[in-house]
């Protein structure tokens, strides 16, 4: 029950976050063998017993990075790209334990960057570290499907991805790339997603489908109305709105293994 818990958050946390090409390093010597990106100040904190609800999120400016009542296991996938089903090993408090996060950076940074900056957090406030390896696990194939893909191209001269918005069961994309879409929808479904649809440009889009979300679990934000309970099925939804289709299969998936982590030092 306490993984499905921490799937349940972070299925709630991935469309307020969804910043695009995270750091792909094959373990924390790669983060350190450069020059690390660091926010400037940043607080970590326990959450307040009873908090409801949560997010991890940058806020507007892109310098500031905030979450609120995650678990570490939420920020570890969302800040290193993998799923839940991703990683392995470290006690049980990273799945139950939450906190409250302030980072700021020196100056304006990308999606990417800042990401980096929150792996750094990571390791020097929760000392974490870690390996990968490769294991045959379940994973899904994105692939357009044989109707034709219902995308719209956007071919606005804006650098960097716009994070997809929405609330649960409902995806506003303008300006993703489908190999973005294949890790978002890889965070909702805890599986991996292998994107080979071959579309390589950018596009704009809205899902909507009906959330399994267990009972009991806020949403993400409680202020939402809630997501319709009859709608389609995300696998309905992704064929029939978007013209895009998941297959599964099982194949080599790179696994986070913890190696080392610690409550986090005193701010």
């Amino acid at each position: 029950m306490k993984n499905r818990r921490v799937i349940s958050v972070l299925a709630a946390a991935v469309i307020v976050t969804s910043a695009t090409n995270a750091l792909q390093g094959q373990g924390q010597s790669q983060v350190e063998s450069k020059t690390r990106l660091a926010f400037e100040v940043a607080t970590v904190k326990p959450s307040p017993a009873g908090e409801r609800g949560g997010g991890i999120r940058p806020l507007p400016g892109g310098q500031t990075y905030i979450a609120n009542n995650v678990p570490l296991r939420v920020m570890i996938a969302l800040m290193y790209h993998v799923t839940d089903s991703q990683i392995s090993g470290g006690p049980d408090w990273i799945n139950i334990e939450r906190y409250n996060v302030e980072a700021k950076a020196e100056h304006p940074a990308n999606l990417e960057q800042l990401h980096e900056m929150f792996q750094t957090l990571l390791t020097d406030r929760f000392k974490l570290r870690f390996h990968r390896e490769t294991k045959e696990l379940p994973a899904y194939v994105l692939t357009v499907d044989r109707s034709g893909a219902k995308l719209k191209l956007n071919e606005s001269l804006e650098q960097f991805e716009i994070p997809v918005k929405g609330p649960p069961g409902k995806m506003i994309g303008e300006r993703v790339s489908m190999s973005h879409l294949s890790w978002i929808l890889a965070q909702l479904l805890n599986r991996p997603v292998v994107d080979k649809t071959g579309l390589d440009r950018y596009y704009d889009f809205t899902l909507e489908w009906s959330p399994e979300l267990l009972p009991g679990l806020a949403a993400a934000d409680s202020r939402e109305t809630p997501p319709d309970r009859n709608g389609p099925t995300i696998f309905t939804a992704l064929r029939e709105q978007l013209g895009l289709k998941l297959d599964s299969q099982k194949g080599p998936v790179e696994v986070f293994v913890i190696d080392h982590v610690e409550r986090p030092t005193s701010n």
